[in-house]
């Protein structure tokens, strides 16, 4: 935690310092007003969603979760997860909390890599409310079947990644 908050910093130290060099106050102004925006909106929700996914935790049966999408349910659970990955709703404010359930529940690394892929590459509520009425039917097709494979390969490279640190 603690590394990715110092890369974060980092990169917000490297950025602003290119922003202030081609527009200067004016610009660091604008993007702190921008950040500002975000924050107002994400200071409610987050907490929400991560009540909510403490909530989803007491109520979700985790034998069964665990036994479908648990370390040992191998590539079945994978592509369980890729699938399950894909019908999740929402952005990340859902999605993530889920995931985290999933986790706390139980579930493999690799299955949840799954999960997460799955809801970036398919994310069925983005492809019936964006991508079809903006790209039409026949772009989301092949996409769709062009990337069949990319949440599958993502889990079964987590379970070789799992498998290498845990035999070393």
């Amino acid at each position: 935690m603690i590394v990715a908050l110092v890369i974060i910093w980092g990169i917000v130290v490297v950025l602003s310092l290119q922003v202030w060099q081609r527009m200067g106050v004016t610009g660091l102004t604008a993007s702190s007003q921008s950040a500002i925006q975000q924050f107002k909106g994400l200071m409610f929700r987050l907490p929400l969603a991560l009540l909510m996914a403490s909530f989803l935790v007491r109520i979700i049966p985790v034998e069964t979760m665990t036994a479908t999408i648990g370390p040992q349910s191998g590539l079945l659970g994978i592509a369980i997860a890729s699938v399950l990955g894909g019908i999740l709703p929402g952005g990340p404010m859902t999605s993530f909390p889920i995931a985290l359930i999933f986790l706390q529940g139980g579930a493999g690394i690799p299955q949840l890599v799954s999960l997460i892929a799955g809801w970036s590459v398919f994310a069925l509520h983005r492809l019936l409310a964006y991508e079809a009425p903006i790209m039409g039917w026949r772009f989301v097709a092949l996409r769709v079947l062009s990337s069949l494979a990319l949440p599958l390969l993502a889990g079964l490279l987590a379970q070789v990644v799992v498998l290498a640190i845990t035999f070393y």
